[in-house]
């Protein structure tokens, strides 16, 4: 009989990839293991389990909302709603499915569904991407038998002497880690040697990257510098930082600008970059510690317990990054941080060296091994 595993995730990216990773992990492992996401019908998970090739169950839950306006007001009468009847469909699904294991990476609907098959007996685990824990694994790191974290730090704020944990890491794309050398990637993209800049603020992109990398590349460009500079804008940018680079006589590629609305080829620029500015998602600062690169890092603002800035602060502590809030992320700032690390290849290296040590590289095995305990638990 083959191991069947839920998996319950939704909300952002940066809890379904990981429980897309977790289930590519198994597979690994376990070939012939059927698999059951569950996620809000209308979160990313609705496209991207599918696409991914994974069946999901969906489940109605929404988060409340603590500042009161009207629209507020209406959102915490649906989530009162979707409480109320939350607990059954999560019955629903865990018994539908049957799962020898079930496992939960964050977001509203790994709630219901990770407690219910945790007290239906199902042995379960949870992974948290983040340095500050999201609501729902707080909660449920009582309820289940394992607690996966990214980073120690994590500990800080649970109550870590209540539950079984261990420090797994975060998987990233095996393209990230299986790295092509600078000369190589370079080529790839048609840079020579010069000093390599990577830009970015994620799909949607960032207001606040936009304008500042519009004044850097102006700068550098202007002043003749010897820098390679990629930029993705993101959906956000995607008339302004055209039109921005047009006013200036900067043209989106030559040889030595690729700007583009999206990056398809992370592990090539990655690989190519010798400082990266960017956003401090979780999944995002586990490719830097994997590819080992210096970075600039502004943590967006408008996160759930601001945990991208104690994200960014596990680099700034150890060396690897320079940790610039968004309110003091100047374009005078970031472009005078940019112009003392261009002219400190040392540093700009030794940051890189101290990103590459924060990098486990056996977070597959250590995975494996607390799914591992599941199956031996799910068997007696």
């Amino acid at each position: 009989m083959s191991l069947r595993v839920l998996i319950a995730c939704g909300g952002t990216g940066g809890h379904i990839n990981p429980g897309l990773a977790i289930a590519d992990i198994i597979k690994s492992k376990y070939p012939d293991a059927e698999f059951l996401f569950a996620g809000t019908p209308k979160g990313m998970e609705a496209r991207l389990v599918p696409q991914a090739g994974y069946r999901l169950e969906t489940i109605k839950v929404a988060g409340f909302q603590r500042s009161l306006s009207l629209e507020n007001i209406g959102r915490n009468i649906k989530a009162v709603t979707y409480l109320a009847t939350s607990g059954k469909r999560a019955r629903e699904i865990v018994e539908g499915f049957k799962p020898d294991i079930a496992i939960g990476t964050g977001g509203y609907a790994a709630g219901p569904v990770i407690r219910k098959a945790a007290r239906m007996g199902v042995p379960s685990a949870i992974h948290e991407q983040n340095a500050y824990p999201g609501v729902t694994n707080k909660l449920l790191a009582k309820e289940v038998d394992y607690v996966m974290l990214t980073v120690k730090e994590a500990l800080d704020f649970m109550d870590g002497d209540k539950f079984q944990h261990s420090v797994t890491g975060l998987p990233v794309r095996s393209t990230i880690s299986e790295k092509l050398s600078r000369s190589q990637a370079r080529a790839k993209l048609g840079f020579d040697d010069g000093f390599t800049i990577l830009s970015f603020g994620g799909s949607l992109g960032a207001g606040c990257i936009n304008s500042t990398m519009t004044e850097a590349i102006k700068w550098h460009v202007g002043k003749g510098l010897k820098i390679n500079h990629i930029h993705g804008y993101g959906g956000m940018g995607k008339d302004s930082f055209p039109q921005a680079m047009k006013e200036a006589g900067i043209p989106l590629k030559n040889d030595r600008l690729r700007i583009t609305e999206y990056i398809n080829d992370m592990d090539v620029c990655l690989a190519a970059a010798d400082l990266v500015v960017c956003r401090s998602g979780a999944s995002t600062l586990a490719e830097l510690e994997a590819a080992g690169r210096a970075s600039i890092l502004i943590p967006s603002p408008i996160v759930a317990g601001n945990h991208q800035y104690h994200n960014a602060m596990v680099l700034g502590k150890a060396g690897a990054a320079i940790v610039i809030e968004q309110k003091d992320a100047s374009n005078e700032r970031i472009i005078s941080e940019i112009e003392k690390l261009f002219g400190d290849p040392e540093k700009v290296a030794g940051m890189g060296q101290a990103a590459g040590r924060l990098h486990l590289s056996d977070t597959n095995d250590r995975i494996l091994a607390v799914i591992d305990k599941l199956i031996a638990k799910s068997k007696k």
